[in-house]
């Protein structure tokens, strides 16, 4: 069970309480020299003195004790006539850390107070001395414009402070949770991707089932493989979502994986030519968008292009890495729209790295995406309203 912070001051309370018990002590004296008809401050004035200062060293851990201790210290040496001196520097403290640790409304009721109590106390130095109500009242305005015109300044300050706090908090929120949204477009890449595989593999496998067993068996033995894959990358994935720190994330397949994933889609009886130019010095990131737009691309042509023959193209010239993907399909079962939310899952992915993504029908029948991905180092990531993601 947690307890209540201690009270027990540390180092750097000693500032400034030290310095204005000094103060205090040496200079009460001199003070009293230009207010002859007040008291001289003595011993009795000296603890006062004392106890208002070291109240101070409560400001951290207890404002509201250390106001309360200083007021009424400052209030008992005004109340007994001694001139007025350094001791009234402590009272604007204390309403200074008060203002900065409470919630406005009741630093403004701690700070009345301590307005209030010392200015009444000081009545009997001026209806008993000199200078009657009057002086009283302009004494009195200008203590309380002191302590709270600090007690405001300390106020702002603390609202200032926690806003800078809550924006910090915000980004920090918004860090990780678009970092779960990029998690959700790697579940949905590989998982709808699998799934494509897996249904074009079984196809097949149907097919050729009683005239080539041999060919039946090697592609239940892909499914297999491809089902255990997704699988091992859909609980890494879940168990990175339910990790605190989501910012961790998984190595990203990239460039030189390209090619077991052209083999794979292949191996299913996919018409596929691919030509994967040389490319060096490609940026992590720009690898990994690559490989899920190829992956995404020849899921859809999975799902949508009728088996039609696709093609792959990685080239890199200049400062730019080109993707290209497309199909010769005709006569498509499901057309594709170029907003679906596969495709724009792939524009994001190029932007988050500074490029650009295209798709559309081609002329002559079937569909082709095409993407431009800077070489240079990848611009970091901004927040996006990212639409649901659905397999």
């Amino acid at each position: 069970m947690p307890t209540a912070p201690a009270l027990r001051p540390g180092w750097h309370d000693l500032v400034p309480a030290l310095p204005l018990l000094v103060l205090g002590l040496a200079a009460s004296g001199e003070a009293a020299e230009d207010q002859p008809w007040l008291r001289v401050p003595d011993a009795e004035a000296h603890v006062y003195v004392a106890v208002a200062a070291l109240a101070l060293l409560l400001r951290r851990r207890a404002p509201r004790l250390g106001l309360v201790v200083c007021g009424l210290a400052v209030s008992a040496y005004l109340a007994r006539g001694f001139a007025f001196g350094p001791v009234l520097l402590t009272g604007p403290v204390a309403a200074w850390a008060v203002a900065t640790r409470l919630s406005w409304r009741e630093a403004l009721a701690w700070v009345s107070g301590l307005a209030l109590v010392p200015a009444v106390a000081a009545a009997p130095a001026f209806y008993g001395g000199r200078g009657g109500w009057l002086a009283h009242l302009a004494w009195s305005t200008g203590w309380a414009a002191v302590v709270g015109g600090v007690a405001a300044v300390g106020a702002a300050l603390q609202v200032r402070r926690r806003s800078e706090e809550g924006v910090r908090a915000e980004q920090a929120r918004r860090a990780v949770s678009e970092e779960r949204l990029h998690m959700a477009q790697d579940v949905h890449d590989g998982v709808g991707h699998a799934l494509a595989v897996v249904a074009l593999h079984a196809g097949v496998a149907k097919h050729v089932l009683d005239r080539d067993p041999e060919r039946a068996r090697e592609l239940l033995t892909s499914i297999q493989a491809t089902s255990r894959e997704a699988l091992d990358g859909l609980r890494a994935d879940l168990d990175r979502w339910r990790s605190e720190d989501a910012g961790s994330r998984r190595p990203v397949p990239g460039l030189a994986d390209l090619p077991h994933l052209l083999d794979r889609m292949r191996a299913g009886g996919l018409v596929l030519t691919a030509d994967v130019g040389p490319c060096e010095g490609v940026p992590e990131e720009v690898g990994a968008v690559t490989y899920r737009v190829v992956q995404e691309s020849l899921t859809n042509v999975l799902r949508h292009a009728g088996g039609a023959p696709a093609h792959v193209r990685v080239a890199c010239s200049g400062a730019a890495l080109t993707v290209e993907v497309g199909d010769r399909g005709t006569g498509v079962a499901v057309p594709v729209p170029a907003t679906g939310s596969g495709i724009e899952g792939m524009r994001r992915r190029a932007a988050s790295v500074g490029g650009s993504l295209t798709a559309g029908p081609v002329p002559g029948g079937g569909f082709a995406v095409r993407a431009e991905l800077p070489l240079a180092a990848a611009a970091p990531r901004t927040a996006v309203a990212v639409p649901e993601v659905r397999p």
